[in-house]
């Protein structure tokens, strides 16, 4: 049976933590939030997320990159989003180079961010919002 594309969201402001979920799961994407890296980091050894979305400095500068790092040793690599308030020419070239997915500049644009989900996903073989439980795609 189908059940919703997992989403981790991980960000240190807890405002955005709350807004970014709620509009993902009104999307009907099943949503899990970490305010730190080492929440994301637990959890990714713990969970199966289909997507993760991760602020670029939280505790410390540029600590995302960590997140991005763990996502992808991943058997079953999840699409990689960056968010970060902070974008300059370095970051952003390393982040590409690291084979991050999609790079969003805050604040955040919903339908811009949820436009390149449904792209990304779709390139991935899965639906925008839904999974078979082996995880193929509808």
């Amino acid at each position: 049976m189908p059940e919703p594309l997992s989403i981790l969201v991980v960000d240190d402001e807890l405002t955005i933590l709350q807004t970014l979920g709620m509009i993902l799961k009104r999307a009907e994407y099943s949503v899990t939030t970490a305010q730190s890296c080492a929440e994301a980091l637990s959890l990714l050894k713990t969970a199966h997320f289909d997507v993760v979305i991760t602020d670029l400095s939280m505790e410390k500068e540029d600590i995302g990159f960590e997140v991005v790092r763990e996502a992808q040793r991943l058997k079953s690599r999840p699409v990689i989003v960056v968010c970060t308030g902070y974008a300059n020419k370095v970051n952003s070239r390393v982040a590409l180079n690291m084979g991050v997915d999609y790079l969003a500049l805050k604040p955040v644009e919903i339908d811009e961010l949820t436009a390149a989900l449904r792209r990304l996903l779709h390139r991935r073989g899965l639906s925008p919002q839904r999974r078979t439980s082996a995880g193929t795609g509808e």
